[in-house]
Formats: structure tokens, C-alpha cells, sequence
């Protein structure tokens, strides 16, 4: 393991960098993926541990940038409060129950329509790049990323 940190940390990190655009964030999103690939059981069965590292930190890529939209749109709606009407902390603790709800939602989704909801979410990307990345059709894409948004539709305004 300590030879493949060696060796692919450098080049995980700068292709997340392309991705995520932070220095900092490629840093950790590249040390959680070694931290999720040394918890596996059994290294040995691992043919292409290069390939296996960027699919987690796909994984966890997108997982930042949920968080990430979460966030921006819980400080948004902070940002749109009137003036001297600061949150009180029953408005905290609800926002956080609120994406609590909404990642527990999400994990509990098919792998694919995880993916795809994010790519469409936070990449931008149409239905037909969406079933190029994963393999499916077009209208498959379409499914999977309806099937995401009709999961999440009462977890509040974030994505709606």
C-alpha cells in the first residue's frame, strides 16, 4: 500500500485538481481515497488500484460537491434573511436535519442514479453525456436522474 501512495498520490491529486479546481480539496479528496482504499479487507485481489482510486474519489468528488451546493444554498438562504433576523439556533438545527434527510435520501438511491443525479446537478451535463459516462442510454439517464430527484423531492427547496 505504502508503494501505491507513493506512487499514484501525485497523480490523484492532480486529477482531481483538474476536477475540483482546489489545491487544498484535491489534497483531501486524494487522502480519503487512500484512507477508503487501505480500510479494504483484501489488497491482493485489486488488479488496477489506479483505477479503483479514481472511482472512489469520483465517489467522494461528488459527495463534496452535494455538500458543497448544501451548503451554498443553506448560506444563500441566510444571506437572504432580513437584516437583524439572525437564525436561531431551531432554524440551525433544522437546516441540518434538513440535509441530514437529503444525503440519507441519496445513499439510500442506486449507485447509478446517485451518479447521475450528481453529473446532472453539479456537472451541468445532459442525458446524453450523463448515459455516455455510465454506460446507459440516454433515456436511461433520464430515469435515473428522475428517479434521484423524485426521492429528494421533500427534502426541502435545494433540489428542487
Amino acid at each position: 500500500m505504502g508503494s501505491e501512495f507513493r506512487h499514484s498520490y501525485g497523480w490523484l491529486t492532480a486529477s482531481v485538481h483538474r476536477v475540483v479546481g482546489s489545491r487544498s480539496d484535491a489534497e483531501d479528496l486524494a487522502a480519503s481515497a487512500f484512507t477508503e482504499l487501505a480500510a479494504l479487507d483484501d489488497l491482493r485481489h485489486v488488479r488496477q488500484p489506479r483505477a479503483l482510486l479514481t472511482t472512489i474519489a469520483r465517489r467522494l468528488t461528488f459527495e463534496f460537491w452535494r455538500r458543497r451546493d448544501l451548503e451554498r444554498t443553506w448560506l444563500a438562504e441566510l444571506a437572504a434573511r432580513p437584516e437583524g433576523r439572525a437564525a436561531s439556533a431551531e432554524d440551525t438545527c433544522a437546516a441540518a436535519l434538513e440535509l441530514a434527510r437529503f444525503e440519507s435520501v441519496l445513499a439510500r438511491l442506486p449507485a447509478k442514479a446517485r451518479q447521475a443525479f450528481a453529473m446532472s446537478r453539479f456537472e451541468g451535463l445532459d442525458h446524453a453525456a450523463i448515459g455516455a459516462r455510465l454506460g446507459v442510454s440516454a433515456s436511461m439517464a433520464r430515469k435515473y436522474v428522475a428517479q434521484a430527484r423524485d426521492a429528494c423531492r421533500d427534502t426541502g427547496p435545494a433540489v428542487q
